[in-house]
């Protein structure tokens, strides 16, 4: 398979390590970007991450304008992608239902027509929760049709965020199917930090709740013993989805990319207080009352947490006996998540420009 990809959202956290691993694999890459000449700095964070930044390119995009705003020069350059990994979202809580839409949802349907009249291979990021139907039907999608769903009304009960990454993928799988294209998504649950360095970039989830364990903002787990935030590893993330990319067998298929082995909360919370050399919280705090408070003035601020972060806690177990299938064909190695835990809490403790410091 020719050796030349698209990539939207490359300058993330997820975004990096996926540009490493292609590079290191010898993948010539050309990035979607608002602002290209900020390519020279991603291509030095690459090389750090033990990819090769001499691979990658740039084409002036946006996910926000009409037709991705790229123009004949840059649809020429990047008319032989075999794979479009789409990775460019617009994340943060509190979003408006028309904010996530231009970027998460429309941005996504012209990224999956520009795959398709490409012939290009489409790898869109989705997120775990779409692999939790109890969930989706309790907040509102016809799992019957799902382009049927009230969106008005889901966003309202999800925000912003999770309603555009659910819309975005719904109307996705039914785009690329109409368009006759090929399409692999990939489930991630939250990501850890790079299972040996502990990488991470401080805008993800993980390293707000780490932050606030470190800040003594964390004195109880939210939800019960049998409450967990499920994880994936960055860097495993990144090669299994260069691995379900090229992989003829996955075109029109969808991976759920957890690690099972992933503690419940209140394990997870010790390993990485201890890491950071805190105290972990002992009691228990309902989700139901976390939403309650949460709802007060000023509390979120306070807290530094969001109500839309809840529904990512959850007792639901996944069937990952696929992925596990998938995983033994390709000879991908699970690394051990507590290690990865603590060493993300290490790295978020030492890193000059940390958010986080110890206790």
């Amino acid at each position: 398979m020719h050796k030349h990809c698209l990539v939207t959202g490359g300058s993330g956290f997820i975004g990096q390590h996926l540009l490493a691993v292609l590079t290191r694999k010898g993948y010539s890459v050309t990035l979607l970007m608002r602002q290209p000449q900020a390519l020279s700095a991603l291509r030095l964070q690459i090389n750090q991450l033990g990819g090769d930044g001499e691979l990658l390119a740039a084409v002036t995009g946006d996910l926000a304008r009409a037709d991705l705003g790229l123009d004949a020069a840059a649809r020429e350059q990047i008319r032989d992608v075999a794979v479009v990994f789409h990775l460019g979202a617009q994340f943060a809580w509190g979003l408006s239902a028309g904010q996530a839409r231009q970027v998460n949802v429309e941005g996504a349907l012209a990224v999956a027509e520009l795959a398709a009249q490409q012939g290009s291979r489409l790898l869109m990021v989705g997120g775990y929760m779409l692999a939790n139907h109890g969930h989706l039907q309790r907040v509102g999608i016809d799992l019957a049709n799902p382009l049927n769903t009230d969106w008005d009304r889901l966003y309202r009960r999800t925000g912003g965020y999770e309603g555009s990454k659910l819309e975005a993928h719904f109307r996705v799988v039914a785009a690329m199917r109409e368009l006759n294209a090929e399409l692999t998504v990939v489930h991630p649950a939250t990501v850890c930090g790079h299972s040996q360095s502990g990488h991470i970039l401080p805008a993800q989830p993980l390293a707000g709740l780490i932050e606030n364990l470190s800040g003594g903002r964390l004195s109880a787990i939210p939800g019960s013993t049998a409450h967990w935030l499920p994880l994936v590893t960055v860097d495993f993330l990144a090669a299994l989805m260069v691995a379900a990319a090229f992989d003829v067998h996955q075109a029109g298929q969808e991976i759920l990319a957890l690690d099972a082995h992933t503690p419940n909360l209140q394990g997870m919370l010790q390993l990485l207080a201890q890491a950071l050399r805190v105290p972990a919280p002992s009691r228990h705090v309902s989700i139901g009352l976390l939403r309650t408070l949460l709802k007060v003035p000023g509390v979120p601020r306070l807290l530094r947490t969001d109500a839309e972060s809840l529904d990512f806690i959850q007792t639901t177990r996944f069937d990952t006996a696929a992925t596990e299938a998938f995983v033994q064909r390709h000879q991908l190695t699970w690394p051990d998540i507590g290690q990865a835990l603590q060493a993300t809490a290490g790295y978020l403790a030492s890193a000059p420009s940390a958010a986080v410091k110890q206790g």
